[in-house]
């Protein structure tokens, strides 16, 4: 897949865990996991709004994209 998430990235930036995260935004950490581990296949708006908006930063700062 072309679009990188690189929310570890942006985790490890803002010094939080993914339990945390998952806590402020309302996502399970399972599907918070998914994401990070690239294996997701879509990412709702209100979800990336929701990151964002924790982790103060752009969606630019966590999807990447890639050419294969």
């Amino acid at each position: 897949m072309a679009i990188i998430v690189n929310l570890d990235v942006m985790l490890a930036k803002r010094k939080m865990s993914m339990n945390e995260l998952s806590a402020e935004v309302g996502i399970t950490l399972a599907n918070l996991s998914i994401l990070k581990n690239n294996k997701g296949k879509a990412i709702r708006f209100t979800t990336l709004d929701a990151i964002c908006r924790v982790l103060d930063c752009q969606p630019g700062a966590i999807l990447e994209y890639k050419e294969d």
